[in-house]
C-alpha cells in the first residue's frame, strides 16, 4: 500500500508540474521572437514592392506529445482582432418559409443592421447555393472571392455536400453562428476576429492563425498567450499528462521560430517512482545472484595457471575434421549402391535400340525408293 500511495503522489506532482510549465510562457522570449519575425517581414516587403500593401498571417505551430484519438476543432477567442477590416466575409443562411431567395436576403440584411453587424459583405441563402453554385467553376470562384465563410447553425450540416472538398482543403469551411442569439453582434465578432485550432488524429502537429503583420508586437504577444492558454486547457480535458511539446511562431514566408520547449524533467519523476516501487521486489533476486557469483568464484580460486594451460588443448576439437569425412564416405557409397543403376542403363539401351531400329527402317525405305540404273 505505501508503494501505491507513493506512485500516485509522484504522478500527481508530475502532472501538476507539467501543467504549470505548459501554461506559463516566457513573455520576453515571445516578444523577441515576434520582433524578429516583424523585422524579417519588413525586409521582405521592401525587397518586393508588391507586398507593401499586403498583410501576412502570423500563425502558431503546436507540436503535441501524443497523437489525439479523435479529431476536434477548438474555438479560441483573441483579445485583439487578427483579421483586417478589408477581409470579405460571406454568410450562408437558411431559406425562410413563404419567402423567395431575394426576400430572405433582404430579411437577413435588415436583421444584421438592427443587431449592429457590419462585417458581413454578402448573404447567400441555401437555395441559391444549391442552384447557382452547383457547377465546379462557380464553387471555385466563390472560394476565391471571400476570405471567410459563416453559416447559420440550422443549415451547417447540409453544406459539405454542396460546397465540395476544396473549401476544407483550403481551410475555409464555414463556421457556425447562431443567428437567433440576443447578442448576435458580439458572437459574430468573436467568431470573425477569433481563431480555430483543428486537431486531427493523423499527426501530432496543428496550426492556428493568431495575428497579422500589421499588428504591434504587444498585440501579437497577447494573442499568442491567450491562444496557448485556451488550447492547453481544452486539450487537457481529453488527454492525461503533459500535452504541449513544442510551440513555434511563423508567417507564410518565414521559418518557424521556437517560443516554448517542454522540459523533460517530468519524465524522470515516474521513472524514479517505478525504481522505488521495484527495489523491494528485486532485493531477493539480487541477493541470490550475488550468492551464486560468490560460489562460482570460490570454485575457480584453487585453479592455477598451469592447470588452465593443460585444459586448453582438450577444448580444441583436433581429431574431429579427419573422422567426419571417413564416416560420410561409406554412407554416400551405400546411397549410390541403392540407386537403380541397371534401370537407367536399360532405359538408355532401350532408347538407343529404338533409335537404331528407326534409323534402319528409314535406311531400308530409302534404299527401296532408289530407282535401279539400267
Amino acid at each position: 500500500m505505501p508503494i501505491a500511495h507513493a506512485w500516485l503522489r509522484f504522478t500527481r506532482e508530475a502532472d501538476s508540474m507539467a501543467e504549470e510549465r505548459e501554461v506559463a510562457l516566457d513573455r520576453g522570449q515571445v516578444k523577441k521572437a515576434v520582433q524578429a519575425l516583424q523585422a524579417f517581414l519588413r525586409t521582405k516587403s521592401t525587397q518586393d514592392s508588391l507586398l507593401l500593401d499586403e498583410t501576412q498571417h502570423v500563425s502558431l505551430l503546436f507540436t503535441l506529445w501524443k497523437i489525439p484519438k479523435a479529431a476536434q476543432t477548438i474555438r479560441i477567442p483573441l483579445p485583439h482582432g487578427q483579421r483586417p477590416d478589408t477581409d470579405d466575409v460571406c454568410l450562408f443562411t437558411r431559406d425562410e418559409p413563404n419567402m423567395t431567395s431575394e426576400q430572405t436576403q433582404r430579411f437577413y440584411k435588415k436583421l444584421l443592421e438592427e443587431k449592429g453587424v457590419k462585417n458581413i459583405t454578402e448573404i447567400i441563402p441555401y437555395k441559391v447555393l444549391r442552384t447557382e453554385y452547383k457547377p465546379y467553376e462557380a464553387k471555385r470562384r466563390l472560394l476565391g472571392n471571400f476570405d471567410m465563410f459563416l453559416s447559420d447553425d440550422r443549415v451547417r450540416r447540409l453544406l459539405p455536400s454542396h460546397l465540395g472538398k476544396h473549401f476544407y482543403q483550403r481551410k475555409k469551411e464555414p463556421l457556425a453562428v447562431n443567428l437567433q442569439s440576443k447578442h448576435l453582434a458580439r458572437d459574430i465578432q468573436r467568431v470573425i476576429q477569433g481563431t480555430s485550432l483543428k486537431v486531427t488524429n493523423k499527426g501530432c502537429c496543428c496550426m492556428a492563425r493568431v495575428a497579422h503583420s500589421g499588428m504591434t508586437a504587444d498585440e501579437v504577444t497577447e494573442n499568442i498567450e491567450a491562444a496557448v492558454q485556451t488550447a492547453v486547457a481544452k486539450l487537457r480535458t481529453k488527454q492525461k499528462g503533459p500535452v504541449m511539446k513544442l510551440i513555434h511562431i511563423k508567417s507564410q514566408t518565414s521559418v518557424a521560430l521556437p517560443i516554448f520547449t517542454s522540459d523533460l524533467s517530468h519524465l524522470s519523476v515516474p521513472q524514479e517512482a517505478e525504481k522505488h516501487a521495484q527495489t523491494p521486489k528485486k532485493k531477493g533476486a539480487a541477493a541470490k545472484k550475488q550468492a551464486k557469483k560468490n560460489k562460482t568464484a570460490d570454485v575457480k580460486q584453487p585453479d592455477t595457471t598451469g592447470e588452465r594451460e593443460e585444459e586448453i588443448p582438450q577444448l580444441v576439437p583436433i581429431s574431429t575434421p579427419s573422422k567426419k569425412p571417413k564416416l560420410e564416405k561409406p554412407a554416400k557409397a551405400k546411397q549410390l549402391e541403392k540407386a537403380p543403376k541397371p534401370a537407367a542403363v536399360k532405359k538408355g539401351k532401350k532408347a538407343q535400340s529404338k533409335l537404331t531400329k528407326k534409323a534402319g527402317k528409314t535406311d531400308s525405305k530409302v534404299k527401296r525408293k532408289v530407282p535401279k540404273v539400267k
